[in-house]
């Protein structure tokens, strides 16, 4: 479903993904583990096109220039140029690390928001089905997002990706900063997106112990570079990873 070729990435002459390549077949659970300023949210950006905005945006203000080369291919189609906007009516879909939200505005607004695209009928079926996934939420309907809580927030963020009905979400660090019953709740979320909607998943992580166990393939980056890939179980015996990865 997504084929990654040779990415390279250039900020001015820093060198951020580095001849990067990557295969996500479809109906997989993908993660990329590295540590922090390995390249995992660059990669992110590439695929899901918001690195094409922000080139844009530093041309006109004369900035940091960014330079890509390699190939995203998406479902056998070569979206390299495509816009964001684009990509998400094709059905890929980035949930951002810190993902913006709407803090004036309620959970249920949010949700909403989120679904501009699609019909009334659509986005109230879609709205019960976060609310299935994440039944904490049901109490918060009429919460001010501002005022929900970072696990809490995290959920509304994912639900509002899934808004958008995409094929292949893209979860940028999901567990970051979350606690590990939190954690627990968002890994077994996205199993259950998976086993019930079918979609194609991939998530990046710098703490690999809870999304590991439940990844089909997972591929290691340091300094911008792919270091190792394997089955995540495999990868959960390699040393170097549990050193690196671990919290040990």
């Amino acid at each position: 479903m997504l084929q990654i070729s040779n990415l390279m990435v250039f900020y001015e002459n820093a060198l951020a993904l580095n001849d990067f390549s990557m295969t996500v077949n479809k109906g997989q659970i993908v993660a990329v583990i590295g540590s922090n300023s390995a390249g995992k949210t660059t990669l992110m950006n590439t695929v899901s096109g918001l690195i094409i905005d922000t080139q844009i945006k530093e041309q006109r203000k004369g900035g940091e220039r960014i330079t890509l080369y390699g190939k995203v291919i998406f479902d056998g189609k070569d979206i390299t140029e495509l816009h964001p906007s684009d990509r998400v009516k094709e059905g890929l879909v980035l949930c951002r690390e810190r993902h913006p939200i709407f803090p004036e505005s309620d959970l249920v607004e949010n949700l909403k928001i989120a679904g501009y695209l699609r019909r009334r009928s659509e986005v109230s079926d879609s709205i019960e089905y976060v609310f299935d996934l994440f039944p904490t939420l049901v109490r918060l309907k009429t919460r001010k997002a501002g005022f929900l809580s970072g696990g809490e927030q995290q959920m509304l963020t994912i639900g509002m990706a899934l808004m958008v009905k995409p094929r292949l979400l893209l979860l940028d660090e999901p567990l970051l900063g979350l606690s590990p019953i939190m954690q627990k709740t968002l890994v077994d979320s996205i199993l259950k997106i998976r086993a019930e909607a079918g979609l194609t998943i991939v998530v990046t992580e710098q703490f690999a112990r809870p999304i590991l166990p439940v990844i089909d393939h997972g591929y290691v980056v340091e300094n911008g570079m792919l270091s190792l890939d394997g089955p995540g179980l495999e990868l959960m015996e390699n040393p170097e990873v549990k050193a690196a990865y671990f919290g040990v």
